[in-house]
Order: C-alpha cells, then structure tokens, then sequence
C-alpha cells in the first residue's frame, strides 16, 4: 500500500471490503444526498468500490488526518473513460474528482475547505495532471462555493443520467496562483 502526505493529510488506497462500514455509513448519511446512494446497503457499498477498485480509469483513495485515521473520501477519473464521455471534449492531463467529507456532530471550521484544497495538491502532485475536472450537481452551492475557492471555473450546465451537472474545471496555474496569493495574504485555504 503506498500513502502519500499533502499538507495536514495523508491519502491511501482505499480497501473496498475492510473501508466498506465505515463508507456506509458516511455515503447513507442524509447530508450526503449529493453522493446518491442514500438507500445503499453495506453489500452495495461493498459492490460500487470493489468496481472502482477494478476499474484502471476510476481510483478511490481514503484521507487520513495527522493520527491516520480516515477523515475524507476522494475519488479520481479519467473522463475521457468515465463520467463524462461524450458531454465534453476531454484534453490530454484531464482528471476528474470526486471527494466527500462525512457528517460530524463536531464540525471543524474550514476542514471541508482544507479536505479540497489537499484534494487538489494530491491531483496536481503528478505532473501529468493538466487540469482538474468536476461535474457536481447545479444545486449543490455549497460544493460550488468551494470549488471556486481553490480556483475551479464553471463552464455549462451538463445533462448526465442521474443529475443536471455544472460542469467545471481547475488548470494547475490558477490552482497553484490561488495558492500563492492566499500564502501572501495569510487566507488559509
């Protein structure tokens, strides 16, 4: 198992079978609604990962805070094979992203903001990576607040079967300028 470290977090592969309770419980949770499997069962969970686990366009990864403990979900694509085949027109170093962060009675002011922006240094960390895409939902504003924080720029509105999309992307420049001028500032992001 490789893990690699990107600021307060460390990223491992996910496990589907040992990770599947855990994912359970955060993918069901109602303030999870945007993840669309509310209604999913352990086996289900189990079935969606062990796919993603096999799958050599689609990769989960696990965030683990300073103790090592999961703190974050994140998945990674390549939209030219998955999630947006044919509603964009996809360029060499494209990757997509999905991350999740699970409910807390306890919220923690700025992790969400700070789970994205070590999303993003963990995408970009491979010099492959030219862009980021993201196709969240068009009435998920929360999600779209923080994408635009760490410099994601809405294109169009996209029709994919399950949701109306806003689809979005992030270059490696304006990610990284995004980076300097919160550091010059003293803005955590």
């Amino acid at each position: 198992m490789s893990t690699t470290a990107t600021g307060l977090f460390t990223f491992r592969p996910l496990d589907p079978l040992k990770d599947a309770e855990l994912l359970h419980g955060w993918v069901t949770h109602p303030k999870a609604a945007f993840w669309m499997m509310q209604d999913a069962r352990l086996e289900d969970v189990e079935r969606a990962y062990m796919d993603i686990a096999a799958d050599e366009h689609h990769h989960a990864l696990l965030g683990l805070d300073q103790d090592g403990e999961p703190a974050f979900l994140m998945e990674k694509y390549d939209p030219a094979h998955r999630e947006l085949v044919g509603l964009y027109e996809p360029r060499p170093g494209d990757v997509g992203m999905h991350f999740l962060t699970p409910a807390t009675d306890r919220p923690v002011h700025g992790f969400t903001r700070s789970v994205i922006t070590a999303v993003m240094a963990h995408l970009f960390e491979d010099p492959a990576t030219r862009r980021v895409v993201v196709e969240p939902d068009v009435s998920n504003k929360a999600v779209h607040a923080l994408n635009e924080a760490v410099g994601f720029v809405p294109e169009r509105a996209i029709q994919k079967p399950e949701k109306e999309a806003l689809l979005s992307f992030c270059t490696r420049e304006r990610f990284f300028e995004i980076q300097r001028s919160a550091a010059a500032t003293g803005v955590a992001v």
